[in-house]
Order: C-alpha cells, then structure tokens, then sequence
C-alpha cells in the first residue's frame, strides 16, 4: 500500500519511463510475448481509469449534495472532467463514464476480465451497447452466461461476441429489444467529417430498410451505367448519383449544379485569392483547404461576404464590441469564424454557442475577447459548480479552464492568416484584414 497519492502516481509514471527500453534485447519469440503482455497491461490500465472514473462520480455526486446542488445536476460536469484528464472529447467522457458505472454495478464478470487484462475495452464496450436496453437483472443473466467463463470469453471475435450478446438479449427480453429499435430510429442523422486528400466522408443514420432502399437504387444505378459502358467504377458511379440526387446537376461525374440556398462559409487570404500565397484556407464545418480549391469556390459560387478583420501580427481576429448581453449576430459570425471548431480542448464539435468565457454576472463583457464558440455539451458542463474561466494574454485568443479539482487546462483559438476574407452567404465577400 502507498502512503500518498503522489507516491503512487509516481510508481505509475516509473512504469512509463520503463516501458521506453521494455523492447530492447528482445528474440523475436520475446517480441510476440513482449506484444502480449502490453496488450494485457494497456486492457488492465483502461479497466483501472473506469474504476478512477465510477469512484470520482461518487465523489463528485456526494461533494455536489453536500453544497446544495439539486439532484438533477449532480454529476453533470464529471464526463467533462474525466474527457479533459484523459485528453479526449466531451463526447468520449461521456462514453467512458456509462461504460464505466455499467460495468461496475451490473457486468461484474466483464469487469472482472477486463481488470485481468482479457478482453479489451471495445470487447467490454460491446457487451454493454448489446445489453443496454435490458434490467439490471437480464443484463448480469448476459453477463454470466457471456464473461463468467474468460477463456472462452478471451477467444471470442468483435463481431461473435457482439452477435452472441444481441442474440442473448434477445431471447431474454424481446420487447425490449424492439422497442430500443424503434427509439434508435428517431436518432437517424446526416454528419459531414473531413477524410484524407481533401474528400469528406458523408455519413447517414438511417432506419435499415431506407438505409438498404437507398444502397439498392444506387447500386443499380452504378449497374445501368456500367453495363452502358461507363467506365467509372461502380463506386464512383454511386458517389457521383448520390450528390446528383441531393443537390442536382449531372449524374456523370460533372460539377453538380449550386444550389442558391446552400452557403459554404470560407476564410481565406487575400494574398491566397490573389495567387501570392498558398497557405491553406478554411471552410466551416471542414476544416483546413489547399489555397488551389479555395480560389476555385471563390471564383465559381456566388457568395456572400461579411467584413470581419485580423491582425497582420497574429493572424487573430481583432476585437468587436457589443453593449448588449445577448450576441449580436455580427459578432457571432466572427467568434465562428475565429474559433472554428469547439474551445473545449480536445472536442471536435461544431461551434452551437457563442457564450461569454466570463459570465455577465461576474462582470464579463459582450466583447470579441471575452467570447467564444462552444458545443452545447460544453457550454452546459462549464455552468456547473466549480468551473472557472477567463480570458488569457496571448498572440491570439486563450482561454483558461479551471475544473473543480483544480486543474487548469488552455485553449487557444486556431491562426488565421492576414488580412483574409470570410464568405457568409451568397453574394457578397467580407475582408478579414
């Protein structure tokens, strides 16, 4: 037993320095075994965070009851805390943390194989997803049956165990299972996220008989085609029909016709419109674009322009002020276009919220440095007790975070190059100088 927290965290981190020169002098048999015994000791470390993690919520949920704090709210800032220490999105804090409490209160035998090291944190991830909508008492039926044996439980594939545990499920409780089908089809989305070589994976969420409609009527578009002696591949002919059908235009691989409604927010250089430079742009709800595809949108959509301006020293947005509590919608535009994506570090989200970094009441301004762009999960967890943020000194916009426990964390808002234009719609350009 170690006398102090820090005594341990020191063993942990003695361990880390180790594991810098655990490959060196190896035979490639001592390889293969080197290989098997991180696998089970990184297993055994993510089970020993969900452990940290369902003892700091009861923390946290007693601490919050102490001070008054109503019980609904109670443990609501405690993935946000979790997602920053481990460096990750709120949305990952929020996965660690139901993975965790399930684990521990209702699948003791996954639990168990997981602290030993015998199955992976997915492996443990998909016996809860599989048994969510099920009572505590059928969950730990599915439990016993599944992981009480951990051999067989280790030599089990992602994919059988998942269908083991859905099957199990079941046939414990089918009504629970249809009804968990019909509440994951008022979930069904439409999400955009960046992929290699500036493409942008399209994704949609769809019940599985229009999610199977649509594939169909593709693929044998890409069949028709192909058997006319097209020579784009079945792939591309899909690609290509499924923006023709969304957005119009040609079905034949041509630049789809624009839709006057449809606005593609761009930050870009002057210098990089007027060919002098080719540092990348960026387009809202992407992300960083090569100066090339950025003068090709700017001469060939109409687009509208708002007049935001930066720092030719910082490449940073310079202040606008407003008397007013709630944002102006010109200088929302400007936080957007400033911060890009969430200011929670490590969340990826887009900006829903344009809220003062410190609060009105605490005497914070509506002004360009006392703003910033957050997700609506981010924005809610701050209004929690204990959290603290202010705005920092720096070349461009820092804010500082400071969570219960005391830890500090900082963001700093992304460079924009100078002076730049910011497209807000269609037909007008604004110069961001």
């Amino acid at each position: 037993m170690f006398d102090s927290t820090a005594a341990r965290l020191a063993s942990l981190r003695a361990w880390t320095d180790q594991l810098r020169t655990a490959h060196e002098g190896l035979d490639d048999a001592g390889r293969i075994d080197m290989l098997r015994a991180l696998e089970e000791l990184a297993c055994a470390a993510r089970a020993a965070q969900a452990m940290v993690t369902v003892d700091f919520d009861e923390s946290q949920r007693a601490a919050q009851a102490a001070a008054g704090v109503p019980q609904r709210r109670r443990g609501s800032d405690v993935a946000g805390q979790v997602a920053l220490a481990r460096r990750e999105s709120p949305h990952r804090g929020r996965q660690h943390l139901g993975l965790a409490k399930a684990l521990r209160d209702e699948m003791p035998d996954t639990m168990e194989a997981f602290r030993d090291g015998r199955i992976t944190e997915h492996k443990a991830t998909l016996l809860v997803r599989e048994t969510a909508c099920l009572s505590r008492e059928d969950r730990r039926t599915v439990d016993a049956r599944l992981a009480g044996n951990a051999d067989a439980l280790e030599r089990m594939g992602d994919q059988e165990l998942a269908g083991a545990a859905a099957k199990l499920a079941y046939q414990l409780d089918p009504e629970a299972i249809v009804e968990r089908r019909r509440r994951a089809e008022t979930d069904r989305r439409v999400t955009l996220r960046p992929a290699p070589d500036v493409m942008s994976q399209l994704s949609a969420l769809l019940p599985m008989k229009q999610g199977v409609s649509v594939y169909a009527a593709l693929t044998r578009e890409a069949d028709r085609l192909r058997a006319a002696g097209d020579e784009r591949s079945r792939g591309q002919i899909m690609a290509d029909a499924l923006v023709s059908r969304v957005v119009g235009g040609a079905a034949d691989g041509g630049a789809a016709a624009p839709d006057p409604h449809v606005m593609i927010n761009l930050v870009v250089s002057d210098d990089v419109l007027l060919g002098a430079s080719n540092e990348p742009a960026h387009v809202t709800g992407y992300g960083p674009v090569p100066a090339d595809l950025a003068r090709s949108l700017a001469s060939s959509a109409r687009v509208w322009l708002r007049r935001l301006y930066s720092s030719s020293a910082t490449g940073s947005l310079v202040a606008m002020d407003s008397r007013a509590r709630c944002v102006p919608t010109a200088i929302a535009a400007l936080i957007r276009a400033r911060d890009q994506r969430c200011r929670t570090p490590w969340c990826d989200a887009p900006v829903r919220q344009v809220d003062h970094v410190k609060t009105v009441d605490e005497g914070g301004g509506t002004t360009v440095p006392n703003l910033q762009g957050l997700c609506e999960a981010c924005n809610h967890t701050k209004q929690s007790p204990g959290w603290r943020q202010r705005p920092r000194p720096g070349p461009r916009h820092v804010v500082e975070t400071t969570t219960p426990t005391g830890h500090t964390y900082r963001s700093t808002s992304p460079p924009l190059r100078h002076p730049s234009f910011v497209e807000v719609g269609p037909g007008h350009w604004a110069r961001v100088a």
